[in-house]
């Protein structure tokens, strides 16, 4: 990206090492990098600062994580992602319900976490509410205003259901959406505890969209949590 430089990233995390290492790694991508080591200091700084993205642990020392996802979404739109040592899926889909964007759990690989974090500043620059015609991945290609999906330039037939499930995980690419998110956009408050009718649905459009059914590139599952396209 030419216009990487002026990336700013804001990074809340108390592990002074962590800090480095995001510092040492954003800033060979040309990002800037501000950091916070407390939750106070990180609303602050996301707020003067005005970043492209948030980096975000959830332990922190003075404020949890989920206060300050809320916080941040309490004015700002801006992509979070969360880094934290919690593994426990009650706590990814809690941030994620919270309005965090993405979670990524320590140990985790600097290739991965730039991936996410280039697929949610793709995200950011998209035109607003519905502007952008077509979204790719792969051999796919959704049409959103003829309403057609093709794979090799061959027509995709697809259910309601199924093209409204695809819709809503393209004009989200790259973010973790939580089973509950999706079962509530596609069928109604009324189906937050369906998750069986995720399962389906997810192995229909896999089988007609994804090379290889059984091992996903594009329509990928984060265990317990939910699910995410990824389109690079």
């Amino acid at each position: 990206m030419d216009d990487r430089a002026r990336v700013c990233v804001v990074v809340i995390e108390d592990d002074p090492q962590i800090r480095r290492f995001l510092r040492t790694a954003l800033g060979a991508e040309g990002m800037t990098v501000c950091e916070c080591a407390t939750g106070h200091a990180g609303l602050l700084e996301v707020s003067a600062r005005q970043p492209d993205l948030v980096i975000l642990d959830l332990g922190l020392p003075d404020l949890e994580g989920i206060e300050v996802i809320r916080g941040v979404r309490g004015w700002s739109g801006v992509p979070i992602l969360v880094l934290s040592a919690r593994t426990q899926e009650t706590e990814k889909v809690a941030a994620l319900d919270a309005g965090a964007d993405d979670y990524l759990t320590k140990p985790f690989g600097v290739a991965e976490l730039l991936a996410r974090l280039r697929a949610h500043l793709r995200r950011r620059d998209l035109p607003r509410e519905g502007a952008d015609p077509q979204c790719r991945f792969g051999q796919v290609c959704i049409d959103f205003a003829a309403r057609i999906v093709t794979r090799g330039g061959e027509p995709v037939h697809l259910t309601p259901i199924e093209y409204r499930l695809l819709t809503v995980l393209a004009r989200n690419p790259g973010k973790v959406l939580t089973q509950r998110a999706l079962l509530r956009e596609v069928w109604g408050p009324g189906h937050s505890q369906d998750g069986h009718y995720l399962r389906i649905y997810m192995a229909n459009l896999r089988r007609k969209l994804e090379l290889d059914p059984a091992r996903p590139a594009h329509l990928i599952t984060e265990t317990g949590v939910g699910y995410r396209l990824v389109t690079g």
